[in-house]
């Protein structure tokens, strides 16, 4: 990977930063200075000294984090609104969050500091699902809805049909759905309730792939347990592995 690359992930800031001790002398690989930006390094085999530091990269971590509404799911805004970053802060490693949910959602979020894992997990070839509860009035017609569970909509020149979209429960004025999609599109649920005549009061995203929101509270970070790691591993391996197979029998045809 290149040097400013690698500098960032091992937590010494910026790109503007990075690139200030890279041209000031202040980085070493294997005992030589480098001043070259474009410079690669091995992770495995280069040994960087930053300002007389030996930098390593840190360890993969992996935590849950129920993100509260009124909150941008971003570590900066031009216009500064309030972002999730405040809640990153206190963790011991640089993390970003897996995915979004708008600023009036909440709920799960997966925050990681693994790249290929993310990658993963947000295209949408793979397909991982995100199950919701969705608070709506009036209640939804029926025959609407499964319409739109047999014929999908067309959402940004593509066509979404939800795995599930069933009521979950009646709380006060509200009818409560519990919408499952696989797509990723942004907004989605609250296009398909604006599709079906109802109006969205709240969202909260309860499930990310084999992970669940459970006891969380608004705005609590804790690390994913052994039992969470290893199903989000199988998950990932397991589709990967789908797609592999796939292409290479595509490419023997």
């Amino acid at each position: 990977m290149r040097l400013s690359k690698f500098l960032a992930l091992c937590g010494y800031g910026s790109r503007r930063k990075n690139k200030d001790l890279i041209l000031g002398g202040k980085v070493l690989i294997n005992n030589s200075v480098v001043t070259d930006l474009s410079h690669k390094v091995d992770p495995e085999k280069d040994i960087v000294i930053v300002e007389g530091k030996v930098a390593k990269l840190p360890p993969k971590v992996y935590y849950l984090f129920y993100k509260p509404k009124g909150f941008l799911t971003s570590l900066y805004d031009p216009h500064h609104r309030k972002t999730i970053k405040i809640f990153l802060d206190k963790l011991p490693y640089r993390v970003f969050p897996v995915g979004r949910l708008d600023k009036e959602s909440e709920g799960l979020i997966l925050l990681t500091n693994d790249g290929d894992l993310a990658n993963i997990l947000l295209h949408p070839k793979y397909e991982i699902k995100r199950t919701y509860l969705v608070w709506v009035a009036p209640k939804i017609d029926e025959k609407n809805l499964h319409q739109l569970l047999r014929d999908g909509i067309e959402i940004e020149n593509k066509k979404i049909r939800p795995l599930e979209f069933k009521l979950f429960k009646r709380e006060r004025e509200f009818w409560v759905y519990s919408v499952t999609v696989k797509e990723g599109v942004k907004r989605e649920v609250r296009k398909m309730v604006n599709f079906l005549g109802g109006r969205v009061y709240r969202l909260l995203r309860v499930a990310f792939g084999p992970l669940k929101l459970s006891h969380l509270k608004p705005g609590e970070i804790r690390p994913l347990n052994n039992r969470e790691l290893k199903a989000l591993m199988e998950l990932v391996y397991f589709k990967n592995s789908k797609i592999l197979e796939t292409t290479s029998s595509g490419e023997r045809t």
